[in-house]
């Protein structure tokens, strides 16, 4: 089992994953951005690779990739960042970005630099289930990786049971069929929520899209293992004097 794995083995409820672009706020955030989620009880980390062009990403997500990208982020430069990761954060780390940067990094290289470096999953948005088992699944294996599937309200039962029989961490559940960012509320999601644990998945699944306070963390977590949480942390991150304090407002939030 790889850390994806145990940690859903360790902790059945609750779990608290949280997202950022890579490269935002400052160049050199990545590893203090980590050290400090471990350090205030995070559970899993997703680190995004900022894109100009990010489909599924809502403005605060976008905005922040813009900002990566002008200060010279890029996947050589992360995985610079990242080569001594494992000496200080332990909890599990997920690759989040889309197929673009990736395929011009080569596939084959990104999936053994993330070996290399201790990441244990990836989460790619764009690359469709088939085409990923058909081309690229032996080599994301191969390296030890989880690829985690995302499913929404409008994924078909049987598409969802692909996915489940093809996932070996976790599957992403998004809440609704827009783009990220907050929510006050999750009551118009509970049919959608309560439709998929009738469906008894193998997998535990994780909630993402519009967790940003106690009451939708709490909601989400209801009906599903915890949840993700993205645009309420980048959006603590652009309103804070430092990362420290950006998560500490986040972990804060969360609890009021």
């Amino acid at each position: 089992m790889n850390r994806i794995q145990q940690l859903f083995t360790q902790k059945k409820e609750n779990i608290l994953s949280v997202y950022f672009t890579a490269g935002f706020p400052k160049p050199n955030d990545t590893v203090p951005i980590l050290e400090s989620l471990q350090k205030y009880g995070v559970d899993m980390a997703e680190i995004g690779i900022p894109f100009s062009d990010p489909l599924a990403d809502g403005p605060v997500i976008q905005n922040s990739s813009q900002i990566a990208l002008k200060n010279g982020m890029n996947l050589k430069k992360l995985f610079s960042q990242l080569a001594n990761i494992r000496a200080s954060v332990h909890i599990p780390l997920v690759m989040m970005g889309y197929l673009n940067p990736i395929m011009q990094f080569g596939f084959e290289n990104f999936c053994s630099e993330c070996k290399k470096v201790g990441v244990d999953g990836m989460i790619i948005p764009d690359l469709p289930m088939d085409v990923y088992l058909s081309e690229y699944r032996e080599i994301v294996e191969k390296n030890g990786l989880d690829f985690i599937f995302l499913i929404t309200p409008e994924t078909s039962e049987e598409r969802i049971h692909q996915i489940d029989e093809h996932t070996h961490g976790f599957i992403y559940m998004v809440s609704s069929a827009g783009v990220t960012g907050t929510q006050n509320s999750f009551d118009h999601h509970i049919d959608y929520f309560n439709r998929i644990n009738s469906m008894h998945l193998k997998n535990p699944r994780l909630i993402g899209f519009g967790i940003s306070n106690k009451l939708t963390r709490e909601t989400a977590s209801r009906y599903s293992s915890g949840v993700i949480i993205g645009s309420a942390f980048i959006k603590a991150l652009q309103e804070s004097s430092d990362v420290e304090s950006a998560v500490k407002f986040l972990i804060k939030k969360l609890k009021e």
